[in-house]
């Protein structure tokens, strides 16, 4: 079994890491390409590509442009340590002692726009370049085009490592189109998280993200290697609902006091 998830927007560099293990990521050369492409870019043309404001275009304008294909432990960070949204704070990484952050190495991954696949202690120096970014460059129209087969066979070579050959979908749906179905050799399980609101359940954004990030801090808690397991998740509520899942989507649900 092995976990993807999709990284997070919001980055923390000034917390100090919980654990000194890293590692490098594969692909490096990969990233060096995509940031030879945006460093051609203006703060402005940075800006209108990704839709964010000015200062946000500056800062990663400038974090391109220090971009180095050495990574240091004054200039990145590991990934599950860096990255600091909504999924990552149900994960809480800092939380987790040495045999639990061990398993995530083994079993989660992290898709990438810059990276393309990131094991969770990989340092990561800090950038924003989300997946469905149309980004043109030397491979095509986009970031899907330059990843091309690529993540998936990383993915593929994990998974060769594994008994049970099950990806579990923790990703987004922007993040996980980089994955190819055909090529993966490997089922996909997709767990989909709702909650009561205004009379019914429905996915709500804040609460599914955080609650991505919650089942692999479970997978990790119990060290699970067989996908089934997670048909037992229950933290903060949540429960797996078997008559409205089949094979591929596994819906889990809860319902919070009004």
């Amino acid at each position: 079994m092995l976990i993807v998830l999709s990284p997070a927007k919001s980055l923390d560099y000034s917390t100090p890491s919980t654990t000194d293990t890293h590692t490098t990521p594969d692909f490096i050369d990969h990233s060096a390409e995509l940031i030879s492409v945006l460093r051609e870019l203006s703060p402005a043309q940075i800006g209108s590509m990704m839709k964010i404001s000015d200062p946000l275009a500056q800062l990663n304008t400038a974090r391109f442009a220090s971009w180095s294909k050495k990574f240091t432990s004054a200039n990145s960070k590991q990934a599950i340590m860096a990255f600091n949204g909504d999924v990552y704070e149900g994960l809480d990484a800092a939380s987790l002692n040495t045999t639990q952050l061990n398993y995530a190495q083994s079993r989660i991954r992290i898709l990438s726009g810059l990276y393309g696949v990131l094991r969770p202690l990989d340092r990561m120096q800090p950038y924003r370049l989300e997946m469905g970014t149309s980004l043109a460059n030397p491979r095509g129209k986009n970031l899907y085009a330059f990843w091309g087969d690529t993540v998936t066979q990383a993915l593929n070579q994990q998974l060769s490592r594994q008994k049970a050959k099950t990806l579990v979908n923790l990703a987004s749906e922007e993040y996980f189109k980089v994955v190819r179905p055909k090529v993966l050799d490997a089922g996909i399980v997709t767990p989909v998280f709702e909650d009561w609101k205004n009379g019914k359940y429905k996915i709500i954004s804040f609460y599914a993200k955080r609650a991505r990030g919650l089942m692999a801090r479970y997978a990790a808690l119990n060290k699970i290697s067989d996908a089934e397991k997670l048909k037992e998740f229950d933290l903060d509520g949540y429960q797996y609902i078997p008559q409205d899942s089949d094979s591929g989507r596994w819906l889990f649900r809860r319902r919070l006091a009004e």
